[in-house]
């Protein structure tokens, strides 16, 4: 009896000590690189930078943020698809990387669900339609007849062709059946600077972007495009509310790794990413960029992508959408 009583302490001893050094295992030995494919300072950077600074603590490693911008994230979605499978370089993925440059058909170096990991949902952001304050038309039902009244004379801004903000109007020229002239620009920055300038009448930007430029009250919200309101903004209506029944083109954001890492390290990694999203000061932090929804399962995070996939693909199909368009 004593030898059992023994025998089994033992046992339980090992198993405690064990625990903790199994679940360092699946975690990645060394530093950890995430990959983010646009310069710093922008949306997706922080984003990345706020998750980052607590893994860091978390896993008791250095976890790196590292630019690879160009081609609205492809160039960076490219080198993580390439990467060892061994947790240490992670890419920060994007509306453009993984649903808009596939639904443009354009040749990629990788296939967007066949050479990831799915990580984490860190969040999804809406767009907003915005004008400047000389603009007659300042609710979207008077935009429609305005545009209807003056057949492509009305310009839209976007960020550049194939963009998640261009894809955006794409989708409401095909359910308003309006025709309006697109303005491409090389980024969100000089778009808006051209807008509240008056060289361009409307556009759809990223509620990040936006955001500054509405509470100066240099820019007017006319609607945000998910189906609920954002908590930042809950005066604005969104494209629902005015009369496009599911209208939703957000840009969203969440953490992938190379299709070869294993099983348990994603799911390691995607439980704790839900404790760090599920943090007070985290929360706030993605409340001021309007990034709302972060977490969930890896196969909740799969299964939002598919669909986005095939959403922006018929659309881009539908209005004949192309990359310098």
């Amino acid at each position: 009896m004593q030898r059992r009583t023994l025998v089994t302490g033992l046992v339980a001893t090992a198993a405690t000590v064990a625990s903790p050094m199994l679940r360092a295992q699946i975690l990645p030995a060394g530093p950890v690189r995430i990959i983010v494919g646009f310069p710093p300072g922008g949306g997706t950077d922080a984003l990345a930078r706020v998750v980052a600074q607590k893994l860091a603590v978390m896993w008791n490693t250095s976890v790196i943020i590292e630019n690879k911008a160009g081609a609205a994230g492809v160039i960076a979605a490219d080198f993580v698809a390439k990467q060892p499978g061994d947790g240490n370089t992670l890419l920060m993925a994007h509306i453009n990387s993984h649903a808009l440059a596939p639904a443009l058909g354009i040749k990629l170096g990788y296939n967007a669900e066949r050479d990831f990991a799915p990580i984490s949902m860190v969040g999804i952001t809406p767009n907003m339609l915005i004008c400047n304050v000389d603009q007659p038309a300042k609710t979207v039902k008077d935009l429609v007849a305005l545009c209807k009244a003056k057949p492509g004379q009305i310009s839209f801004a976007s960020a550049g062709g194939g963009s998640a903000q261009h894809f955006a109007l794409e989708m409401f020229k095909l359910q308003a059946k309006i025709f309006a002239l697109h303005i491409p620009y090389r980024g969100s920055g000089p778009a808006l600077v051209d807008l509240i300038g008056g060289q361009v009448n409307y556009c759809f930007e990223t509620m990040t972007s936006a955001t500054p430029h509405v509470k100066s009250g240099k820019a007017i919200a006319l609607a945000q495009t998910r189906l609920k309101r954002a908590k930042g903004h809950p005066t604005v209506p969104t494209m629902d509310e005015s009369g496009f029944a599911g209208f939703e083109a957000t840009v969203w954001y969440g953490l992938m790794g190379p299709s070869k890492m294993p099983p348990a390290m994603v799911q390691r990694m995607n439980e704790d990413i839900n404790k760090v999203l599920a943090m007070p000061d985290v929360q706030e932090k993605m409340e001021q960029y309007g990034a709302e929804d972060g977490g969930g399962s890896t196969e909740k995070f799969a299964a939002f992508i598919k669909t986005e996939q095939q959403k922006w693909a018929l659309v881009a199909q539908q209005a004949k959408v192309k990359a310098d368009a």
